[in-house]
């Protein structure tokens, strides 16, 4: 029976004499870095409880990583680096591991987590995944779905999700505060997808009972009727508009394959097919008048990438990653995107296109209970939504 040491390493304390700066954010306490991760980093937990730990062991843990990083640590250090001085600090915490069989890898990976969420509380991301992002806000609801989002002007978020009576339901943010949330009706089979093409425009869509497409609009000053636009659909749709009074949806089909249905200012086209063995619902974005980038996962469970340049369609390529929910994609300016997904963890992860080049996964945590869904309403901003394990509806976002 592993016994802990007799002497247990003794922190730094921080000197109650050097008063902060007024200009600067205030260091949070042990016990405020402690209580975010009770209440917002379950999954972090779960890892380890799952072997059988105790999760007022895994609590103590979790405190002496979190207490090393405020006090002992160089907090302008990588996560990566503070966890090896950690490990170097207190070498008896992996025999503890060991009696419970749980594998360094996730040892690493969630330690690492804990001090990444420790520096995000200072305000300082250590140059690591998570810098300039909030933390997850609990906006309620009971969401049988993933949720969708769009943004018709700065500062205004307009979110849909299936209630648990099937309909369709939303809230918005305008710029000030959440509105409750109303129903629009309606009986959905899948999650819902949104945009908007203008200012004071939304456009909805969903698939129907009969596993067709349906589409629902805000013209400014009241909702529209459903109208059924055909299709036999094996996924929720996703949409996105290139130019104003333009749309472009897609959706899976019963062979697996991506179909395209456009809107081009007067008429609904037919059904067009874009290939690919898609295991998850896509996603869209477009960045300019003639570009629209596709994502889902593909038979591997990564992620892939399709695009519209203006002439033709690409061929699929594959990003990579190890998939748990189909993605989303947001845009925030010309040439760039940035790709989410849930990962095996139920984290959500980031991957971004900078202009040249595809960046590496990036964890921002979380515990997703659904796809998430992703939109940008300036340069420096993107809103980021999923349903979390109580089915509320969650959000964090970041805008720097």
């Amino acid at each position: 029976m592993f016994r802990f040491p007799n002497r247990i390493p003794r922190f730094i304390p921080v000197n109650p004499y050097v008063q902060p700066n007024m200009f600067y954010r205030q260091q949070p306490s042990v016990q405020e870095v402690m209580q975010t991760l009770r209440s917002q980093h379950n999954n972090l937990y779960n890892q380890f409880e799952q072997a059988g730990m105790n999760r007022n062991l895994v609590d103590y843990i979790f405190s002496l990583v979190v207490s090393f990083t405020l006090n002992e640590a160089n907090t302008n250090q990588s996560a990566n680096q503070i966890y090896n001085q950690f490990q170097n600090r207190i070498p008896w915490l992996n025999l503890l591991f060991r009696q419970y069989n749980i594998s360094q890898n996730v040892v690493d990976r969630v330690l690492v987590r804990v001090i990444q969420i420790t520096l995000n509380a200072i305000g300082n991301g250590g140059g690591q995944p998570g810098q300039g992002w909030s933390d997850w806000e609990n906006l309620g609801g009971t969401l049988t779905s993933g949720p969708a989002v769009s943004s018709w002007q700065p500062n205004r978020l307009d979110v849909f999700a299936r209630g648990t009576d099937q309909s369709l339901y939303h809230i918005w943010w305008n710029g000030r505060r959440w509105s409750n949330w109303e129903s629009l009706g309606g009986i959905l089979t899948s999650a819902p997808a949104a945009v908007s093409w203008g200012p004071n425009r939304i456009d909805v869509f969903v698939r129907g009972t009969d596993d067709s497409l349906y589409h629902k609009w805000w013209n400014g000053s009241s909702w529209s009727d459903w109208e059924n636009l055909g299709g036999t659909l094996t996924s929720s749709p996703a949409v996105s508009s290139r130019r104003t009074n333009q749309l472009d949806v897609f959706v899976r089909g019963t062979n697996q394959r991506l179909y395209k249905k456009s809107w081009n200012g007067s008429r609904w086209e037919d059904w067009e097919e874009l290939g690919g063995q898609l295991t998850s619902a896509p996603a869209a974005v477009s960045w300019g008048p003639n570009r629209i980038d596709v994502f889902a996962r593909g038979q591997n469970r990564d992620l892939i990438h399709k695009w519209w340049n203006g002439s033709r369609w690409s061929n699929w390529e594959s990003l990579g990653g190890v998939l748990t929910s189909a993605p989303a994609v947001s845009s925030t300016r010309p040439n760039r995107l940035q790709v989410f997904v849930r990962g095996t963890n139920n984290e959500l992860y980031l991957k971004t296109w900078n202009g040249s080049r595809w960046s590496d996964w990036q964890n921002l945590g979380g515990s997703l209970n659904s796809e998430p869904a992703a939109v940008s309403w300036g340069p420096n901003r993107i809103d980021v939504f999923a349903r979390g394990q109580n089915r509320n509806l969650i959000h964090m976002y970041r805008e720097r």
